[in-house]
């Protein structure tokens, strides 16, 4: 125990036995130079006597036996050698001593057989000795110091101590995504497995550019979900990186689909199949038209999404659903397209009011305007109209035109009876205006697709916040019991910040199930490491003072995995945390690996990869004759609208005229 009294007494035994080699070596001098000792006169009847009961024991049978047990009773009192550990110390000084010494007080005997005066002999050889055992005594502290010192100092990052046990088993079912990864435990490295064995419970893929969030993580759920059957949507950021590997994949598993089963893309840039977003028979009721006109405008006006609930953000809002409720209505929907709808914004008041007012269930939403446009309150008229108009203005492309005018597929990808895989690709340099676009797209599919009895399906969203999706949380909060499986790939908590405000990017963060995270900084590190959450790790402090050197060990709860080891991941290495379900529980549910590619298998399946085909030919004569055939089509219901009013006077008060 470390008390006053055994400390105490431990010391005393060390320099006891220090005392005993140090006698022993004084007896050998006494033994070997006896001589000398008689002329300087230090002998006595006592001594004498004494070591003839030494010589008895055998002890100076050999020169340096008795030397070599002096030796041993020094290294048993160094055993326990205490004093200042100087931080400057090194090995190198030690063993300097240690070398010197051991040549002095072996090789010293060298002098005896010198042929000089008895008495000059002895003192060189009683005075290199002992200079000898000195420096061997010194040596000898300062390495044990050293030694001390060395061994408080590995392991300098605690990455050993920053380490815990991981699943390593491998859980599938119908729905997982199982990812093959290697982690470290203390010193070694074992293998281990990511499984999401719950995908239904959202997926989120966080890592700078560069951390591999593509390659080590959502290419191998599009190809696991298709290989298990899932209908797919696949929104491609940088259209053909993951579309490519959908349709090949798609290919190689065609088998375990449907028969009718087909893969669609939507491309602005280089036109493939057709779909119309606003497809009538999607549409069930005004709610449906409002959810379009306020995705499509705040993802054209990223800065209302902070605002939503001002005059000047709702206005406009109305107004566009106002015009798609009206399309839907007239004649069942024939022109009820997007390109129509743009078009229909840009006819003057007169006339549009007038053909918008025989729609009674928007009365609601155009009174405001009408009544501003007949008290001349042209000002808050064009604040409120001309905000939605100059926006849908930036969509009157002849090439969106075609593509939102047409209808090769309906978004209701899980349909049992005819499931679809649908990739919808963007473009980095148009991200504002094909980002709203696709986010009306996307929220037109979310809406069909998440409906009880359908297929099992799987939404994947690369570079998620590029598209506005208003409600997403709800998407996943309720989808579950759907069998729709999100995920969602983001570069960092604060683009999602930016991008969906505050409190809608928090709620998707926290309700999120399944977390991969590959290297992330800032406030994003932060609430992933409180996320992943603490363990026992040994601390061990070091206290130098003018005696004695102390270690303290302790077990403390500690940071599993740092903010800054987040911040520092190599590509390829990620953390996060996976979601169980009731009839599979998983308790090593955090993780913090290596994620394990084949690379030469996958650069050879890419290399092998077939290039989506063309759907159609195309030229520019066909894209700009739809285009214009848009314009035809709203002007002819604004002119067969008013002559209908004409000719019925009892429709004459539905006239708008300023």
């Amino acid at each position: 125990m470390q008390t006053g009294e055994n400390e105490q007494a431990l010391r005393k035994i060390l320099d006891m036995t220090r005392l005993i080699g140090i006698t022993i070596l004084v007896f050998h001098f006494y033994y070997y130079c006896f001589y000398a000792f008689v002329e300087w006169k230090l002998t006595s009847a006592f001594t004498d006597r004494l070591l003839e009961n030494i010589v008895r024991t055998g002890i100076f049978s050999n020169f340096h036996y008795s030397k070599l047990i002096v030796l041993g009773f020094l290294l048993i009192s160094l055993l326990g050698a205490k004093g200042r550990k100087d931080e400057k110390l090194n090995h190198k000084t030690a063993f300097a001593y240690l070398v010197t010494g051991m040549l002095l007080y072996f090789l010293s005997y060298l002098f005896l057989l010198v042929k000089i005066e008895n008495t000059l002999l002895s003192i060189l050889y009683i005075g290199l000795t002992s200079l000898g055992f000195l420096l061997i005594l010194t040596g000898g502290t300062l390495l044990y110091r050293i030694i001390q010192r060395k061994l408080n100092h590995k392991d300098i990052f605690n990455s050993e101590n920053e380490t815990f046990p991981q699943e390593e088993r491998l859980l599938e079912n119908e729905y997982s995504i199982n990812l093959p990864a290697q982690y470290r435990l203390k010193n070694k490295i074992r293998k281990s497995w990511i499984n999401i064995i719950n995908p239904f419970r959202s997926l989120l893929v966080l890592g700078t550019p560069g951390a591999g969030k593509s390659y080590f993580v959502i290419r191998h759920v599009i190809t696991q979900h298709i290989q298990k059957g899932f209908s797919m949507f696949v929104y491609d950021f940088k259209y053909d990186d993951l579309s490519k590997i959908v349709y090949n994949t798609f290919e190689k598993y065609k088998h375990v689909y449907p028969s009718n089963t087909k893969c669609y893309f939507i491309n602005f840039d280089n036109i493939m199949h057709r779909c119309n977003p606003l497809e009538p028979q999607s549409m069930e009721d005004i709610t449906d038209a409002a959810e379009s006109a306020r995705t499509i405008l705040l993802g054209l006006n990223r800065e209302w999404i902070k605002r939503q609930g001002d005059f000047f953000v709702e206005s406009p809002i109305n107004f566009l659903t106002a015009i798609i409720w009206y399309l839907r209505k007239y004649r069942g929907g024939e022109y009820c397209t997007l390109p129509h709808v743009i078009e229909l914004m840009q006819v003057d008041y007169d006339s549009l009011f007038t053909v918008l007012r025989t729609e009674k269930e928007i009365e609601v939403l155009i009174n405001p305007f009408v009544n501003a446009y007949l008290n001349d309150v042209m000002e808050q008229l064009e604040g409120q109209i001309a905000a939605a108009k100059i926006a849908m203005a930036r969509l009157a492309s002849p090439q969106l035109y075609y593509v939102l005018s047409g209808n090769d597929f309906t978004l209701d990808i899980n349909n049992p009876d005819e499931p679809k895989i649908v990739c919808m690709g963007n473009n980095p340099q148009k991200i504002q205006t094909y980002g709203a676009v696709l986010s009306l797209y996307v929220n037109r599919l979310i809406k069909q697709v998440n409906k009880k009895g359908k297929r099992k399906s799987s939404l994947i969203f690369d570079e998620f916040p590029t598209i506005y999706l208003n409600n997403m949380d709800s998407l996943i909060a309720t989808a579950r019991s759907n069998k729709v499986a999100t995920c969602l790939g983001i570069q960092d908590f604060s683009q999602l910040r930016k991008d969906y405000g505050k409190e809608q990017a928090d709620v998707i963060m926290n309700i999120v199930g399944n977390i991969i995270s590959g290297q992330v900084t800032g406030d994003t590190a932060k609430q992933l490491s409180e996320r992943i959450g603490r363990i026992m790790q040994e601390r061990e402090s070091l206290s130098i003072n003018s005696n004695d050197t102390s270690i303290t060990r302790s077990m403390q709860l500690e940071s599993a995995v740092p903010a800054s080891k987040i911040a520092a991941l190599s590509s390829g290495e990620f953390m996060g945390m996976v979601a169980d379900s009731p009839d599979c529980k998983i308790d090593l549910k955090a993780f913090y690996c290596q994620i394990l590619n084949d690379h030469k298998a996958l650069k050879k399946e890419e290399e092998s990869y077939n290039e989506i085909p063309f759907i159609r030919k195309l030229d520019n004569h066909m894209i700009h004759q739809n285009y214009q055939q848009v314009k035809k089509d709203v002007q002819w219901i604004i002119y067969s609208e008013i002559e209908r009013i004409l000719a019925n006077p009892e429709l004459g008060y539905l006239m708008v005229r300023k």
